[in-house]
């Protein structure tokens, strides 16, 4: 019998690229289980999707349990008890002061906070980061700057965006200089580019994730905060990959002592299944008239009950706390591991979204060196991602609910590799 790869090639185009060739019949916690009964340990977590591991039960349990009250609804139509309380919910994890919108994908979130921003301040003009992802829709993909693949034979795309430069303080140009020079060209674009009075918002990820999971100084952070309140720009956070625990915190800004106006969680929020969310402060929400913006499947009532259940086992069964342990006993193995092999050029992140970079002798990227690291890793039995520009980031995406167990077996197949 053809395996599922052969088989999907017959009917799918190349468009839908993949990592990997496994099919696979099984999900549990931090495993797959492949068409050929092999078990594989996941450290890509769906691209940090099922951030609190496979099938988790609490999850399971929750969606059975809607799908046979109501599968549909429609919210443009009808109110229902799993899409109002996850909105109460989020509301109450986030403040008090924030309202919800409710959306299918990451890309949908961004195209919908990028809207509410121009909606509010009546600009056009958006701010982005050069070796930023946020989606591949024709909005969002215009605001990307980690892969002109993503852009060849889409221009034109939406106009007014000015691309920034995002602190990589580990391939700084500008030397010893730290995170300063990154803000002093941001501010130079405004009297160069574009006017501050035209600028809509500056949207930014909080760790840049296709970039190559960089973690930015929190002076910076704060520094793009302020200049945005100087001139009245919104400041837009995508948490798509960032958020729903993955950092050690349940949104990432929470790292950084500030707090953006608008911001995107999807990836994890529903633990795989469709579901993202626009959240804001509720005086800028408010501005949003009906009709302004919409779609037919936001806010699915099976998937706003699998999201009820994931803040569950993040907020109140320690998930969230385990995320932060178990994210500073991974980072403490990767920096062993980089003190004993030169190409490793550097260890970063935050929490549970870990990365690190791989060099050659010169220190330049070595994207081969990557991807053999990578191909070896599951020929063992460990599912890795890279990412990057220059592909040459191997990350890891371990589930919140990770054991030292499991990540000292990840390190005993990296340490057997290198």
């Amino acid at each position: 019998m053809s395996s599922m790869y052969e088989r999907c090639m017959k009917v799918m185009p190349p468009a839908a690229g993949r990592s990997t060739k496994l099919g696979i019949v099984s999900a549990k916690g931090c495993y797959l289980t492949a068409e050929d009964g092999k078990e594989y340990l996941d450290f890509a977590s769906g691209v940090a999707v099922c951030n609190i591991g496979h099938n988790h039960p609490k999850v399971v349990e929750a969606a059975k349990k809607q799908v046979d009250q109501m599968i549909h609804g429609g919210h443009n139509v009808v109110y229902y008890e799993s899409y109002v309380r996850l909105a109460e919910r989020l509301v109450e994890l986030t403040g008090g002061d924030t309202m919800v919108y409710f959306s299918n994908s990451g890309a949908e979130a961004n195209e919908g906070a990028i809207k509410l921003a121009k909606h509010y301040t009546k600009r056009p003009a958006i701010i982005a980061f050069r070796d930023s992802f946020h989606g591949r829709t024709l909005g969002t993909v215009s605001i990307t700057g980690s892969n002109s693949l993503y852009r060849k034979y889409y221009e034109g795309l939406m106009p007014s965006v000015y691309f920034a430069e995002y602190p990589y303080l580990y391939r700084s140009p500008y030397k010893e200089e730290g995170w300063k020079p990154y803000i002093d060209r941001l501010e130079e674009m405004f009297h160069t580019l574009v006017d501050p009075e035209m600028v809509a918002a500056i949207i930014m990820e909080p760790v840049q994730g296709e970039g190559g999971y960089i973690v930015p100084p929190k002076e910076f952070v704060q520094e793009v905060r302020r200049i945005c309140d100087k001139y009245g720009i919104l400041l837009i956070f995508d948490e798509v990959q960032t958020g729903m625990g993955r950092t050690g915190k349940l949104y990432a800004y929470e790292h950084f002592g500030v707090r953006p106006d608008i911001w995107t969680s999807a990836k994890g929020i529903a633990s795989g299944f469709p579901l993202s969310a626009v959240i804001a402060r509720k005086e800028i929400m408010e501005t949003w008239n009906a009709g302004a913006h919409g779609g037919t499947f936001g806010g699915n009532p099976v998937a706003c009950a699998a999201a009820l259940a994931t803040l569950d086992v993040l907020t109140k069964d320690g998930a969230l706390e385990n995320a932060a342990k178990m994210g500073e006993y991974f980072r403490g193995k990767l920096d062993q591991l980089k003190e004993q092999h030169d190409c490793i050029g550097d260890v970063r992140g935050l929490g549970l979204m870990l990365a690190m970079e791989i060099v050659d002798e010169t220190g330049a990227p070595d994207k081969a060196k990557t991807t053999e690291i990578v191909s070896k890793a599951l020929e063992e039995g460990l599912i890795l991602l890279t990412c990057g520009t220059n592909k040459n980031v191997v990350r890891f995406i371990a589930p919140t609910i990770v054991t030292e167990k499991e990540i000292d077996k990840a390190m005993e197949i990296l340490e057997k590799i290198l």
